[in-house]
């Protein structure tokens, strides 16, 4: 008997570890419409969101490194930094400042990188590349821009990544080009089909004041996620989820 009450306590232990792992989980990747579900209902939340959110991940390799960049956040900065030391080389240094971006310190991403961009390296187009993403996710949207305008000139004006040409677009946006950012949004809605540049093109119209056609956008994606195969759904659920909210918040 007295096995039994220790084996249940053992399990209900590791229950809790686990509900409190992927709470911290959804708080820190931004997932935070499931923290009511796991803390009201936590065996069944934590079963759901594990198979919903934790195992695309595990299935794709990246579970590892994103659970280490939330759980230990200063590690892989800390192991880049010791690189340096031992060798102040390009490779080390933009080794850093991914490592530093990653954790949102872009000022101090930026700073390496453009330390990169001397001699042999004033071209490349990655620490262009690198230093376009950065820019635009600490709002220098104009500085952004002149980097990838600098990469496009390198590579002929292609897009290596969707993501990266919807990151033009908004950066065009967020300063008020919004002929050139209109014209983009939908440029990359034609040709790549993508959710999320349709959710960010809702956010567009909606602050240009246009909502019906806002909401026409969000209707879209919401009829369009059910289209998609299961894995697809889950992929790029999140989008689907906040176009129901702005929906919602419409009505």
């Amino acid at each position: 008997m007295f096995s039994l009450f220790g084996l249940l306590g053992s399990y209900y232990y590791i229950a809790l570890i686990f509900q409190v792992l992927t709470i911290y989980h959804a708080f820190k990747t931004g997932r935070r419409q499931w923290i009511y579900l796991l803390i009201f209902l936590p065996a069944i939340g934590t079963l759901i969101y594990f198979f919903a959110e934790l195992w695309p991940e595990i299935r794709r390799g990246t579970f590892g490194a994103n659970f280490q960049r939330y759980i230990f956040p200063k590690q892989k900065i800390n192991e880049w930094t010791r690189k340096v030391q031992i060798s102040d080389n390009v490779t080390n240094k933009l080794g850093l400042s991914q490592a530093y971006a990653e954790q949102k310190q872009y000022d101090r991403a930026i700073e390496l990188a453009k330390s990169c961009l001397y001699g042999l390296y004033a071209d490349d187009p990655a620490i262009h590349l690198q230093l376009a993403r950065q820019y635009f996710h600490n709002g220098q949207f104009k500085e952004s821009l002149n980097h990838f305008d600098t990469l496009n000139g390198i590579n002929k004006n292609r897009f290596g990544v969707m993501e990266d040409e919807l990151m033009y677009v908004q950066a065009q946006d967020g300063l008020g080009m919004n002929d050139l950012a209109d014209e983009g949004y939908r440029r990359v809605i034609r040709n790549h089909h993508s959710l999320e540049a349709r959710y960010h093109y809702g956010l567009f119209l909606k602050k240009q004041q246009k909502k019906s056609e806002a909401r026409e956008q969000f209707q879209v994606i919401r009829e369009e996620i059910k289209l998609l195969p299961r894995y697809l759904r889950r992929r790029y659920g999140q989008w689907s989820r906040k176009a129901l909210k702005e929906l919602l918040a419409s009505k």
